[in-house]
């Protein structure tokens, strides 16, 4: 059999009740991949589909995937690409998929004047749909795989009944299934997605309801995409786990380009004010009428007096990796060997509202050239954050080099141990942020780093052990 060859190649498929061979690099008919999913999708039992035709395979319309068991479709480097804005591999009903040996190729040429949703939706490379009834957990595993050139995202997992319009985890909306999400992927490449519309990441899994998002990323690499390399957006009870091993999330965040949308921005872009100072009324209204509408933010923070606080309108630019968990449920992040470079926001920005805590490490990474800040850990609710950071660089950011700030009532614990940091934030050189904003303690232990550029605590006590050792000479 076929998969006795796979296996004995290397390939560790898994033992399928069927095996399908796609002999044929036509779009459709007998032997063909679209052929194969449909007569996978009439099983009930797993199914293994093998693509041995030597030849790329160009599709007209999406191939989708409509049954329930799990999908594994092995390839050996063919493209699978369409000059059509469409999805390139729909799973319509929430299976589990894995996909090895394989690429994805749309037709490219998407940008902020030359969008890919404007006549329907932005087209992806591969897409899972999550029924509201789907229990257990959502398997999705890449291995060798590279997305390129769609105008929406790279990858797509949707637990949320509101699409491409469910919105981040801190602020999204809709509702979601029972079941989590695992997400896991080892030799990936996806570049140059979500440059045919506004918020078109790289990764993109949106969950609602109870799940968890759990995600692990090895050897890969995501750059060049119009909004985030990686965005995992946990937004009701549920917790986000994710670690990330010798991987780049470089040059992302492009499709809101500063260029063709400045022009737009009013004179008085933002303001402060004291109470009673300005009416609402007064706040410059949200921009109409450029190439996106979307990519410029407005908010507005009022006093209890209902008059404004302050105002910023802005451009909305997006990050390397991004991680917005809400409601209860932690943020669990463990992070090695990252390059993180020229993003145009944060490098790395997780976020974690509501009841749960943040628990961060960060090992080897050399960090640089981000528009904001390098690193920005954020909690809002009552619990805490504990963080370690470790033979990091982050330098040259247009924000500060690394960012840690509890606003409510937890406490901050923050330890870092050779974090070099230099040339960063132009305005206020912070190389180090540790903030404690609410009614919690804060620590901050500093050993063996070089922070050119400063530290900046607040509402945290700092041992710098680096300063005592030089002292002590």
């Amino acid at each position: 059999m076929f998969a006795g060859a796979l296996v004995a190649a290397g390939f560790a498929a898994p033992a399928y009740a069927a095996e399908l061979l796609v002999t044929t690099s036509a779009d459709s008919g007998p032997g063909s991949l679209r052929d194969a999913l449909a007569e996978a999708a009439k099983g009930e039992g797993d199914a293994q589909i093998f693509v041995t035709t030597g030849d790329d395979i160009e599709i007209e319309t999406p191939l989708v995937y409509e049954g329930t068991a799990p999908l594994g479709l092995y390839g050996s480097g063919q493209v699978i690409k369409s000059d059509k804005n469409v999805n390139l591999l729909s799973v319509s009903n929430g299976a589990d998929l894995t996909v090895n040996n394989l690429s994805f190729q749309g037709p490219g040429g998407f940008s902020l004047e030359h969008r890919g949703d404007t006549d329907g939706p932005a087209g992806k490379g591969i897409f899972i749909g999550v029924p509201q009834d789907r229990t257990g957990i959502v398997h999705l595993d890449l291995q060798k795989v590279s997305v390129s050139d769609v105008a929406g995202h790279g990858v797509h997992v949707s637990d949320c009944s509101l699409a491409d319009a469910c919105g981040n985890g801190g602020g999204g909306a809709g509702s979601g299934s029972p079941a989590s999400v695992s997400v896991r992927l080892t030799d990936v490449e996806i570049s140059n997605a979500g440059q045919g519309r506004f918020d078109g990441d790289g990764l993109r899994v949106d969950e609602r309801s109870e799940g968890d998002i759990v995600f692990h990323a090895q050897h890969s690499k995501f750059t060049g995409m119009g909004a985030d390399g990686v965005e995992l957006d946990e937004g009701e009870a549920g917790s986000v786990i994710a670690t990330a091993i010798d991987s780049a999330f470089n040059e992302n965040g492009t499709y809101c380009d500063p260029k063709l949308l400045k022009s737009f921005l009013p004179k008085d872009a933002k303001g402060k004010f004291e109470d009673g100072e300005m009416a609402e009324a007064d706040v410059p209204p949200a921009i109409t009428g450029s190439p996106d509408d979307a990519c410029i933010e407005r908010e507005v923070k009022l006093y209890e007096s209902g008059s404004v606080k302050k105002y910023e309108i802005a451009i909305d630019l997006d990050d390397g990796f991004d991680i917005d968990e809400a409601g209860e449920g932690d943020l669990i992040a463990v992070l090695s060997d990252l390059e993180v470079k020229d993003n145009k926001d944060e490098g790395i920005d997780f976020d974690e509202a509501d009841a749960g805590k943040v628990s961060f490490a960060f090992r080897d990474g050399e960090v640089e050239g981000q528009t904001d800040d390098g690193v920005k850990i954020s909690e809002e609710g009552a619990d805490g954050v504990t963080a370690l950071v470790h033979d990091v660089s982050s330098k040259k950011n247009g924000g500060k080099g690394v960012v840690f700030e509890q606003e409510d009532e937890g406490d901050i614990d923050v330890v870092v141990v050779k974090l070099e940091t230099s040339g960063n934030d132009h305005g206020d050189k912070t190389g180090l942020e540790v903030v404690q904003d609410g009614d919690g303690k804060g620590t901050l232990i500093v050993r063996d780093s070089n922070i050119e550029d400063g530290i900046d605590a607040e509402g945290v006590e700092v041992k710098d052990e680096t300063m005592e050792k030089r002292a002590s000479r």
